[in-house]
């Protein structure tokens, strides 16, 4: 099949890659402190395509543009506003470059957006009708620049969420939602915002428009209780691509990290609950996915 949603639909499991933003800090390469991993793709544009190189050789089906942080609203506050449109541009084609030079298979192209906020402070989150036409800007580029599939990570409220999905829909390419999430002392997966239930958020999805839901940017330990809140009330495609370690801006810090063995050991039992596109975030290697795809792409036998 040359289409990533017809697989997903058919039941097969697909392997997403790692990390990008940790993977280049791992490099050598310095996050910056207002849009994090936004500012390598000016700097260090040919690490950025081997990370991706790396992925593909890794077994990765799915490979993510590095544009978590490449918003408008989080390249302002950087003084990199003026390149915009060339930043997302260049991201889809590191991309493509690395597919063309060690691809040996299909390999599909998502495009990130993300409601990450400059110097990953909240108060530089846009409002209203500036976060829409931010989001759909970046959508349209991505989408232009000849992305497979739109993901949307670190969904972790719901009016962000809302606005993002909007811009995303509008392009008519499949829309993967990602909802970063925890769970409280009660046992309650909530949002990172804390102010939602993910059951809240997940009711939001299907009249707006998402393909897949998936729970990423969340610690594996938390990750299975989020995924019976998805499968209970989302008939689709589902996804699982945790983090492992913990951020303090501008760096990822990592400590406690979870080894290939025990992450794929662990991404067994999410397929087991129905999990058909498996990766992982920050954190997480090669290596892991390496693991993944020797252990789990299996294509179904429907």
């Amino acid at each position: 099949m040359n289409d990533v949603q017809e697989r997903l639909d058919a039941g097969e499991i697909v392997i997403l890659d790692g990390a990008m933003g940790t993977e280049l800090q791992r490099r050598g390469v310095p996050m910056d402190e207002v849009a994090w991993d936004a500012a390598a793709l000016a700097t260090h544009p040919d690490l950025v395509r081997e990370v991706h190189e790396d992925y593909i050789k890794a077994g990765a089906d799915v490979i993510i543009t590095n544009t978590f942080a490449t918003a408008r609203h989080v390249l302002e506050p950087a003084g990199m506003g003026g390149q915009f449109r060339a930043l997302n541009i260049r991201a889809v084609t590191l991309a493509k470059e690395a597919r063309e030079d060690v691809a040996d298979g299909p390999v599909f192209i998502a495009g990130s957006i993300s409601t990450m906020s400059a110097r990953a402070d909240n108060s530089y989150e846009p409002r209203a009708e500036k976060a829409r036409e931010n989001y759909r800007e970046q959508a349209e580029v991505l989408a232009e620049s000849g992305v497979d599939v739109i993901v949307l990570e670190m969904m972790r409220d719901l009016e962000q969420t809302s606005y993002a999905m909007e811009a995303a829909v509008a392009t008519r390419l499949p829309v993967w939602v990602g909802f970063s999430c925890k769970t409280t002392d009660e046992s309650t997966v909530v949002l990172q915002d804390g102010n939602h239930t993910l059951a809240q958020a997940i009711e939001q999805v299907p009249p707006l428009g998402a393909s897949l839901v998936s729970i990423m940017h969340t610690l594996a330990e938390d990750t299975p209780a989020a995924l019976r809140e998805v499968t209970s009330h989302w008939q689709g495609p589902v996804g699982a691509y945790p983090h492992s370690g913990e951020f303090i801006m501008p760096n990822w810090q990592f400590i406690n990290m979870i080894s290939p063995e025990d992450f794929t050991r662990k991404a067994q039992g999410w397929t087991g609950m129905g999990v058909q596109l498996v990766g992982g975030c920050c954190g997480i290697g090669p290596e892991h996915i390496r693991l993944l795809k020797e252990r789990l792409a299996r294509p179904s036998s429907s």
